[in-house]
């Protein structure tokens, strides 16, 4: 059978996208690294998939697997790129849309400037609700990674980060920390690494290594996380800007309790079809 799908990125982390609403199929991992490489598949870092919600407080079920076939629970420039997708295909005319994902309901906002907000609730600093092994919570933690201590913050967005401030993130070590941070024991279901540069109170460049797709161009949930991690620290303020490789997005967080509000673009590259 013949799916139609539609291929979007947000600041250049790139989706291929499935209505299973109007469709029907049975995605399976392998579809998704099947799918996923970019030298003889359609090429992407995530494959997000519309479903009807099995809530009927919410509008629809969203669902995120990377490349390398692993579901995940949460993506925020995926998020963006769900609603800008929904809205185009006719499956909803609301411009706020509640989405249940498997961490949690989100809001997503969809303005008349373009641009897309998404509540990405309230983070989670817990380390057993990461999950991260330390035995109380902390504003930041030592790892041990090859004999090396890296300090780093642990925080979840609904998915798992890690983020560590660096002086220039041009010269940051994400190839060699990335990977070895991403299957480190101590975070039992891996971890996305980010990289932050504080370019000021209210600005910071990143760069993420996200958990089963390498370095991406940008990471909603990782820039999310870095703000929370830089604001807790008393680095930056709320509001904040974060430049990425793919553009910038806009983060407020209020403090400990409050949800990450964050704010930035979506955009449709083409409409396909797939032979499942």
């Amino acid at each position: 059978m013949l799916l139609r799908f539609t291929k979007m990125h947000g600041l250049g982390n790139d989706f291929m996208v499935l209505d299973l609403v109007s469709q029907h199929a049975h995605i399976l991992p392998k579809h998704a690294k099947l799918w996923g490489d970019r030298h003889t598949g359609i090429g992407f870092d995530q494959l997000l998939i519309v479903e009807a919600p099995s809530n009927p407080d919410v509008d629809f079920r969203y669902r995120i697997f990377n490349a390398d076939g692993s579901e995940v629970e949460q993506c925020g420039n995926g998020a963006r790129c769900f609603a800008r997708f929904v809205l185009d295909k006719r499956l909803t005319a609301k411009r706020l849309i509640r989405v249940e994902t498997k961490s949690g309901i989100i809001e997503l906002d969809i303005r008349s400037d373009g641009q897309i907000g998404v509540n990405m609730g309230a983070p989670r600093l817990v380390p057993a609700d990461i999950p991260f092994d330390a035995p109380e919570q902390a504003l930041s933690y030592q790892v041990d990674v090859d004999g090396t201590a890296v300090e780093l913050a642990a925080v979840s967005m609904g998915n798992p980060h890690a983020v560590l401030r660096v002086s220039d993130i041009n010269n940051a070590p994400v190839h060699e920390l990335g990977p070895k941070i991403e299957n480190h024991p101590r975070f039992p279901a891996r971890v996305n690494v980010g990289f932050l540069q504080v370019i000021d109170r209210n600005r910071a460049q990143l760069r993420v290594w996200e958990r089963g797709a390498g370095e991406t161009q940008a990471c909603g949930t990782g820039a999310c996380a870095a703000a929370v991690a830089a604001i807790s620290q008393g680095w930056m303020d709320s509001p904040l800007l974060i430049d990425l490789p793919g553009g910038r997005l806009s983060i407020e967080w209020a403090g400990p309790g409050q949800p990450v509000m964050m704010t930035g673009p979506a955009v449709r590259v083409y409409e396909g079809q797939v032979r499942l």
